[in-house]
């Protein structure tokens, strides 16, 4: 059984977080798929997006597209993991990712970098950055940021209550169980080291951009074919800093979310009790 049919509309009592509620499964692809950025998270994915936009990109998939954005495509993204790495349906093919990443004309970060094979593949046409970033500071940034939110007992706690979270929790822990083979603090480095080598060999040279957030604008419009933006600086969304504070607000809001959740629970059941006192006294 597909994962994805675990998929439940946003309760009315979320009110405390903007989510939105799309099923991907209904969707298809809008736009053209054109890049394809597969580095790893944390190597200035997020400042890459703000950068894809300001060139004109229609949305660039990123993990916090799943995570604080539309929920429920971390069931597909459930859906797509254990197809390649547990044998447990079928893998995805374009109209799969064209489901997923339908209104996307560029995707990064992860989950998507563990299907890098896959998307090349589904998207020929498309080209390649890899953005980098020295090894050691990676893993440090993200041993302080995204695992620490996969291990985040707090998260784990609500994943059994929250809608939003019981969606998105259990394949961030998929993802790194399985990409990072369930060692990220020893193996990390190791697999970040492999997937580039892997990408490099996949893609001919002349779709591909090795690349770094400091580079600036010149060789990453040079590579694209758009022009340098004008008086424009690159973006630089440092998101390390408050990554931590921000997650914990996330919690806050989500138990917000619950709380509003088990109120209406309360008031219906005060409700239909009432109703059975009265008309029993009516009858009586």
């Amino acid at each position: 059984m597909a994962y994805a049919s675990k998929y439940k509309s946003k309760p009315i009592t979320d009110i405390f977080t903007a989510d939105t509620d799309i099923d991907r499964r209904q969707c298809t692809r809008t736009v053209p798929m054109k890049v394809l950025l597969l580095g790893c998270g944390r190597t200035g994915t997020t400042s890459m997006r703000a950068a894809m936009k300001q060139l004109g990109y229609v949305d660039t998939y990123h993990m916090m597209s799943c995570s604080i954005e539309n929920p429920p495509d971390a069931l597909l993204w459930m859906d797509a993991l254990r197809a390649k790495y547990d044998g447990v349906g079928e893998p995805f093919t374009r109209k799969d990712w064209d489901k997923l990443l339908g209104n996307s004309q560029a995707v990064c970060d992860w989950p998507a970098c563990a299907f890098a094979k896959e998307l090349i593949e589904a998207y020929p046409e498309a080209k390649v950055v890899l953005t980098g970033r020295d090894v050691d500071s990676w893993h440090a940034s993200t041993m302080r940021t995204v695992y620490w939110r996969a291990t985040d007992p707090e998260l784990r706690l609500l994943s059994h209550f929250s809608w939003a979270a019981g969606m998105y929790y259990p394949m961030l822990k998929k993802f790194f169980d399985t990409f990072f083979e369930g060692d990220f603090p020893n193996r990390g480095k190791h697999i970040f080291t492999r997937h580039y080598e892997d990408v490099k060999k996949m893609v001919p040279a002349d779709r591909l951009l090795e690349y770094r957030v400091t580079d600036g604008w010149e060789p990453l419009c040079r590579f694209l074919g758009e022009p340098v933006p004008k008086d424009v600086p690159f973006p630089n969304v440092n998101d390390n800093r408050d990554f931590i504070t921000r997650s914990r607000r996330r919690n806050r809001r989500q138990m917000m979310n619950v709380g509003a959740q088990i109120l209406e629970i309360i008031l219906l059941a005060g409700i239909v009790l009432y109703l059975i006192f009265y008309v029993q006294w009516r009858l009586f």
